[in-house]
């Protein structure tokens, strides 16, 4: 049923492209009086329209997240809504883990280094906590495929998830959303900004979120004991501009979250196949343990950005910000009980991990000029420091405190220089300093005892990108683009709670090059978009997981090499009716024969590449975990007037295809055709359409997919959230 869902959802996203080509080919003498609206993007750190930007990019509009995160869902609702995206966390709504073009890291550990970067509002959100930070008030979501390492530095090899917040402006104006739908899932978002005076302006945002418990444990006969949530969020900002040529943007926000972390269910997957099996019952687990896997953050955070405009086009930019975070997660990872599993469990085995004390600094500053009609350029300098302590409660013995310290800072600098009046080249060039410490300690009562566990790591590099960007017509632009990245060296601490030793990663290198095109047809009321890529990385940084060692362990994979296409496209078919699509498709394969990772620890898995004598899996020609080969997304809104109103329906699916879920290739650990389904269905009245009432369902098929998978004592898995239906109504002034 899947892989039909899958072909099928192919086949219609081909088909609009084919009819996109038509309709761009038919239409380009025809006239009408709609069209879609220019996007504009600060991928390069200044205004620009999307097709002048050589870079691959996706930008998703606020209200369309809004569509997407009816059901109370999180970060992870941009999975696969943008080609070549994915998301998953084995830690909740806390810890998502990002890839792009199938670069990631599966690394579950509250001190792993990604390969995507997440940034918001301009201010890096390093450490996977502040990633999952909840999206709310939100004006774009641009997601930058390939090295970013010029303008935003080490540890975006992958590319960039940028989120830009809806800013305070004078005009007085906000909204009140509000919905309620199945498993008590609830939620409210409040915004309201305006002028406070001639030169002072102020907004304020507030989000809460919640779904009661829905999930029984069976094994204590404890009914809705857990899969609920509550998160509180908000922001406030004031924006001062006493001069047209200075401006300074403070920005404060907090999160509160308590709930459920991820549920892990024990032996869903049955040897010899990927299929959900009879144990698996979404309202129904069998913990052996009565802490119902709880889940608790705090965060908040503070930024301020200063900007200066001077009489010669130049301008001066500053921003300070810092953020922190403090909680924990705790999680049965066995998934059942030895007593009745279900299936085989040779024991128990539940792990808190958290983190005390987060603290990340950053300072940017940069100065930028249109030197001449030709010339544009920027140069800066950016400073990172961020220290925590991540304690791991394992139960059966002492609890550890490992702390991680990172310092970091670089030069950067990038030209942009018509050639021609058509042809622009960009190029960039960034030098990086950083440095990283690991201590440990561990507790016995209530002192701690020290240890002489203690590693370093250190990486300087320079990274540069090239590209070109030429406009054939007013309608076609092309460009190609050469990037170098880096991710830093990385030290690895967890096995240190489980009697293990450290590991360390040496630096990771990236080489990527991309040509693609960007249109707007049909007088502008079709654009489509698309790059082919390729990129070679040497010691990637992956991390093997689990397996019959049990441990968490930093590996540099030799080589790998990746190559693909994605392609979108927006096309407003009718005044009343568009079509939203995109198709992505990334091949990875490592190259490195020396390369072994231990296998399933419990011998219920089918281990499919070649074994050493030791057993563990040679897994030279795999492809990296957690990449699809196929990302697909499909989005169709329409929207009619009535007498008295507007009704409008949304439908949208998006789809993935085969993904190997860990670093060996096993049958059980892989997944083949996912998809999710979605829909918004309602009415806008009002004098300017400002009211509107709505049904909404999210994963409305109730699929349950195999988002990853715990191999180490059973075959351990967690899925997708359920199906939520419900209603919403909203009013904006």
């Amino acid at each position: 049923m899947k892989n039909t869902w899958f072909n099928n959802g192919a086949r219609l996203v081909a088909g609009c492209s084919v009819l996109a080509l038509a309709q761009g080919a038919q239409a380009q003498d025809a006239s009408s009086d709609f069209m879609l609206e220019e996007i504009v993007v600060t991928a390069q750190k200044r205004e620009q329209s999307l097709r002048d930007v050589p870079i691959s990019i996706s930008a998703i509009g606020g209200e369309k997240l809004n569509n997407f995160a009816a059901g109370g869902e999180d970060i992870r609702l941009l999975s696969s809504r943008v080609p070549g995206l994915n998301a998953e966390s084995s830690n909740g709504r806390v810890a998502p883990r990002f890839y792009l073009r199938g670069l990631g890291n599966t690394d579950f550990d509250l001190a792993a280094s990604q390969p995507v970067s997440i940034v918001v509002d301009e201010v890096v959100q390093e450490n996977v906590i502040l990633k999952s930070f909840p999206l709310f008030d939100i004006e774009r979501v641009e997601v930058l495929r390939g090295p970013q390492g010029t303008l935003f530095g080490r540890n975006t090899p992958a590319g960039i998830i940028k989120f830009e917040t809806r800013k305070p402006t004078q005009e007085p104006e906000g909204y009140v959303n509000a919905s309620y739908g199945t498993y008590g899932t609830g939620s409210m978002e409040f915004a309201h900004g305006g002028g406070m005076s001639d030169s002072l302006s102020g907004r304020l945002s507030l989000l809460y979120t919640k779904r009661d418990d829905y999930i029984d444990n069976e094994y204590l006969g404890e009914n809705n004991a857990l899969g609920g949530f509550e998160e509180i969020a908000g922001r406030a900002q004031l924006l001062f501009e006493p001069t047209d040529t200075f401006s300074a943007l403070a920005n404060f926000h907090f999160r509160s979250l308590e709930g459920t972390s991820s549920i892990f269910r024990a032996n869903i997957l049955s040897t010899g196949s990927n299929d959900l099996n009879g144990n698996f019952d979404r309202d129904e687990v069998y913990f052996g343990d009565d802490h119902g896997n709880p889940q608790e953050y705090d965060s908040w955070g503070a930024s301020l950005k200063m900007v200066k405009d001077f009489s010669n086009e130049m301008t001066l930019t500053s921003i300070t910000a810092y953020e922190t975070t403090n909680g924990s997660s705790l999680g049965d990872i066995d998934g059942g009980n030895p007593d009745n599993g279900p299936g085989f469990i040779p024991f128990q085995s539940s792990t808190q991990d958290g983190i005390e004390d987060l603290d990340q600094w950053t300072q940017e500053i940069r100065l930028s000029q249109q030197a001449t009609d030709e010339l544009f350029y920027q140069v800066g300098f950016f400073y990172f420091e961020g220290d925590f302590t991540i304690r791991t409660t394992p139960f059966f013995v002492e609890d550890t405190l490992v702390t991680h310290v990172n310092r970091t800072w670089a030069f950067f600098g990038q030209l942009a220089y018509d050639i021609t009046p058509d042809t622009t080249v960009t190029g960039g060039i960034r030098y990086t300093d950083d440095d990283k410490e690991l201590d440990a300690t561990f507790a016995v009562g209530n002192a701690f005892l020290e240890t002489d566990i203690s590693r370093k790591a250190f990486g300087e590099r320079v990274s540069w990108d090239l590209a070109i960007n030429h406009v054939l017509n007013d309608d076609v632009s092309i460009y190609a683009r050469a990037a170098s990245g880096f991710r830093a060296p990385t030290i690895q601490g967890r096995d240190i709670a489980f009697f293990g030793a450290p590991s360390k990663a040496k630096e990771e290198t990236i080489m990527s090059y991309e040509a693609g095109f960007k249109a707007t047809l049909a007088e502008n009321r079709l654009r489509w978009n698309g790059a082919f890529f390729y990129y070679d990385i040497s010691d990637l940084q992956v991390t093997a997981v689990g397996g019959a060692t049990n441990s968490v362990r930093l590996e540099s994979v030799e080589e790998v090499i990746g190559w693909g296409f994605e392609t979108d496209i927006e096309w407003l078919v009718t005044e009343n009716f568009s079509l939203t699509a995109g198709l992505g498709y990334a091949n990875t394969q490592i190259n490195d024969t020396g390369l072994r990772v231990p296998t399933c620890g419990s011998g219920q898995c089918t281990p499919l590449d070649p074994l050493d004598d030791d057993g563990f899996a040679l897994v030279d020609g795999n492809p990296l975990p957690q990449a699809p080969d196929w990302t697909i997304n499909f989005v169709a809104d329409y929207h009619k007037m009535t007498e008295n109103g507007e009704i409008f329906a949304l439908i949208d699916f998006a789809l993935q295809g085969d993904t190997n879920l860990l670093l060996y290739d096993a049958a059980e650990f892989s997944t083949s055709g996912t998809f999710e389904l979605g829909a918004r269905i309602g009415y806008r009245f009002g004098d300017d359409m400002q009211h509107e009432v709505a049904v909404f369902g999210r994963n409305i098929t109730n699929e349950a997919n195999l988002k990853g998978v715990i191999d180490f004592n059973n075959n351990t898995g967690f899925v997708n959230e359920p199906r939520v239906v419900g209603l919403s109504l909203s009013t904006r002034w």
